[in-house]
């Protein structure tokens, strides 16, 4: 049974939605402000002055703003896109050749940054109605993407700052669970040779431009209740958090030779270090971010898998091969234990949860998932902190109490938001009929 719910507007809820959306913008003005200050004093480029680069200078990203861009045309007719995209393409070409023939590296973004910004002034001055809700709400996501990624690049830096010593030796023993899987797929890269090197590499860096490709499909027909860049968002919000919390570098850094010489030893990727029941934190570098714990390449990866269930079957074949890649990038680059990318994991499933379906209200179905992954995430920070060493000795019994954790996770993820209606699953899972997202389709928007 397939229900289309149409939303009723409330008494007041357009102007709730504006005082939310301006406390919101607000907030984000003055987060940027304060940390651009901070990395001023500090002597490393915060996020506004990368920000700044990408209108004036080289831009850190050139698939980034182009990102941006694309989202923003979803808010656009056929015509305006062509103009927009033919026009961003044109300013970065002229832009990279005088860049490269004065000596500079060869690169774009410059164009899709200054054809955002413009398609935004546009939108806010010459749209109106509907028209201009559409564009200009993608045109902020655009560059809501844009801007979480500046923001994370200077985060890097704050975690340098805040975790001088790193729990690596702790991750590493708790990763006897799991059976060390980065040096075994560290081997497996290896052997794939440059051309299985460069694929996973382009996957692993191109993981954003997946999720636009992505997003677009959903948003090519309106605006869903919910979608893919809403998730994006929120792990980018509330993963770096975890980083200061739980600093943690990788195995490559840690164990093996990229670790400047702060490494315990040249272990990655061909020796397993021996069992040390006695793991210290570890004072390493000013350079090397402490950002593998969760592993938010998994935590976006899955993501993005989830989002692309429903769509046509390139989508969904796409997404499959993009976590699979992105998986075994994340392990065989060693930059992250096995371990990282099961919190990884978690994190997207308790988020997911707290968004999917929003039109289904929160319910104990919803309420349940939240809490469980909240307490499954707090337990699994925990027992790698303070119990690395049992769950070393003892692989047998913390090995499938991991992956358990994660197994539980899924299937009451599933049976919420997947299972076949009128299954008992379904029915555990309070999904006693099948909804269909609201979309402003639904609410009259004009077709593009």
């Amino acid at each position: 049974m397939l229900i289309d719910r149409v939303a009723e507007p409330r008494p007041g809820g357009g102007r709730i939605g504006r005082t939310v959306l301006l406390a919101g913008g607000g907030a984000i003005v003055v987060i940027l402000i304060g940390l651009q200050v901070f990395a001023a004093i500090r002597g490393f480029q915060g996020p506004l002055e990368s920000l700044l680069r990408d209108y004036v200078a080289t831009p850190k990203s050139a698939s980034v703003s182009w990102a941006g861009l694309a989202l923003a045309m979803v808010g656009f007719r056929v015509r305006e896109r062509v103009i927009a995209l033919s026009a961003a393409a044109a300013i970065d070409i002229v832009v990279a050749v005088v860049r490269y023939s004065a000596g500079g590296p060869l690169t774009v973004g410059n164009g899709a940054t200054w054809v955002l910004t413009a398609v935004g002034v546009y939108a806010a001055w010459r749209l109106s109605g509907d028209r201009r809700r559409d564009a200009l709400k993608g045109v902020g996501l655009g560059a809501l993407l844009i801007i979480a990624t500046k923001f994370g690049d200077a985060w890097l830096q704050v975690t340098i700052m805040a975790g001088p010593a790193v729990l690596d030796e702790y991750v590493q023993l708790a990763d006897h669970a799991l059976g060390n899987p980065s040096w075994y797929f560290g081997q497996f890269v290896d052997a794939l040779g440059p051309v299985g090197y460069a694929v996973l590499h382009w996957v692993y860096i191109e993981l954003p431009v997946a999720a636009i490709a992505v997003a677009f499909y959903q948003l090519r027909n309106g605006w869903p209740s919910h979608h893919l860049v809403r998730t994006f968002l929120l792990i980018g919000l509330i993963g770096p958090a975890f980083y200061i919390l739980f600093p943690v570098v990788g195995p490559i850094f840690a164990f093996g030779t990229e670790g400047q010489g702060f490494q315990v030893g040249d272990y990655w990727p061909t020796v397993v270090p021996a069992l040390d029941l006695s793991p210290q934190p570890l004072d390493f570098d000013a350079v090397t971010p402490r950002n593998c714990m969760p592993s938010l390449h998994t935590a976006w990866a899955l993501a993005l898998f989830i989002h692309s269930r429903h769509g046509h079957w390139a989508v969904r074949a796409g997404g499959t091969f993009w976590l699979l890649c992105t998986l075994t990038a994340t392990l065989g680059f060693g930059y992250h234990y096995g371990v990282d990318l099961v919190a990884g994991a978690v994190l997207t499933l308790t988020l997911e949860s707290a968004l999917r379906d929003p039109e289904r209200g929160w319910g104990w179905f919803r309420v349940r998932l939240v809490a469980g992954g909240a307490l499954a995430m707090a337990a699994l920070l925990l027992s790698y902190r303070y119990l690395a060493a049992p769950m070393a000795t003892s692989p047998e019994i913390a090995g499938p109490l991991l992956l358990g954790v994660l197994g539980a996770m899924t299937l009451a993820f599933y049976a919420t938001f997947f299972a076949r209606p009128g299954t008992q699953l379904a029915l555990w899972g309070g999904r006693e009929v099948e909804t269909k997202p609201v979309s402003d389709d639904v609410l009259g928007s004009p077709t593009r």
